[in-house]
């Protein structure tokens, strides 16, 4: 199988590609490369023969057929997209011109091909979205997210993932696109890029600066380890129903709270401090605008159709990223002198 996979270069979509490859599957990677893109994420994959890189924008559709038209893949895992809640609060347009026109762009370049391929029966656009389009749940962790949730997106990134959403769903009923839409918990592990709050975290302990913690850390989410989410989007991509949804969760949940505390444990039995704890860094700072309560994800669905359940639990995956982080400086350290990194964004009300 030949996967056209968007934003290949980021953090989730580079574990797609190694994983895919060392299934066997031969991989054409779509990427920008904008700020938060790497082409050191995919370095391990770059001389292989099932690997190729087009450097392109979802933004450009002329740019987007021609990458169909080279490749011919057999199929499309959509991930590119602006995804930081923070900067879109400072500029949501981005948001929108990627995540929502961007897709645009994608459905109609798939489109185009699918039918001019004689509409193949292989073929399959996965579109790769969040949890965040649900909106908030109450914190007394008695409910969860479904796929029959209605969409209450909250934040400028939830709302333009939310539209992109409804953008695939409306290509499939309109025009018969055969489309698979997945909505994940949060990420976290190797090579995620350093403006989340696992790498964020695990960097400024590292350099003795204060560990910030919005508002009272009492948000709760569920947190899923990249590689079980590339395994799942993987078994999606091939054997999902057609026009389904799949919810995608760790079944880990922590409150931000927690989950410092747990990393700073952590980091204290793996490269203790030369006196005190990490913990001594946790700084509580001024809440995000809009900061939802809590996510969590009923997997149901997936478990039972597909037979997927993650494999990592939370305690097992942040020692697997904090030991990643601690043999890999030579990748993280560059990413710190891009634009925005180590700023406080998302402030603006």
């Amino acid at each position: 199988m030949k996967v056209l996979v968007t934003g290949g270069a980021g953090f989730i979509g580079s574990a797609v590609i190694r994983l895919a490859i060392a299934r066997g599957h031969s991989v054409v990677n779509a990427d920008a490369l904008t700020y938060a893109a790497c082409l050191e994420n995919v370095a391990s994959v770059t001389g292989h023969p099932n690997y190729a890189f087009e450097q392109v924008d979802i933004r450009d559709r002329a740019g987007l057929d021609a990458v169909f038209s080279r490749h011919s893949p057999d199929t499309v895992m959509h991930l590119a997209a602006e995804s930081h809640v923070d900067r879109s609060i400072d500029g949501p347009a981005d948001f929108i011109e990627t995540n929502i026109n961007g897709t645009l762009n994608m459905l109609e370049a798939a489109r185009s091909y699918w039918q001019s391929k004689g509409h193949p029966t292989i073929f399959r656009f996965h579109h790769v979205s969040t949890d965040e389009v649900f909106g908030s749940l109450p914190s007394n962790q008695t409910v969860f997210f479904t796929e029959d949730t209605p969409y209450d997106p909250r934040s400028p990134y939830s709302a333009s993932k939310a539209s992109s959403d409804h953008l695939v769903r409306a290509w499939h009923e309109t025009y018969g696109l055969p489309i698979v839409l997945t909505n994940c918990s949060n990420n976290y592990g190797p090579y995620h890029f350093p403006e989340k709050l696992i790498p964020v975290v695990i960097l400024n302990a590292l350099a003795g600066k204060p560990l910030p913690i919005y508002g009272n850390g009492g948000n709760i989410r569920d947190w899923l380890y990249v590689e079980d989410h590339a395994d799942a989007l993987l078994l999606v991509l091939k054997e999902g129903e057609v026009g389904r949804s799949y919810n995608i969760g760790g079944e880990n949940e922590r409150t931000n709270l927690e989950l410092v505390q747990t990393l700073c444990a952590t980091l204290d039995r793996l490269q203790p401090r030369a006196s005190g704890s990490y913990t001594d860094l946790i700084a509580f700072v001024a809440d995000r605008p809009g900061h939802d309560a809590r996510y969590a994800i009923d997997p149901t669905r997936i478990r039972d159709e597909l037979g997927w359940r993650p494999s990592v639990t939370i305690d097992e995956g942040l020692e697997k990223t904090v030991s990643w982080y601690l043999d890999n400086e030579n990748w993280w350290r560059p990413l710190l002198d891009r634009s925005g990194v180590g700023q406080r964004l998302g402030v603006k009300s």
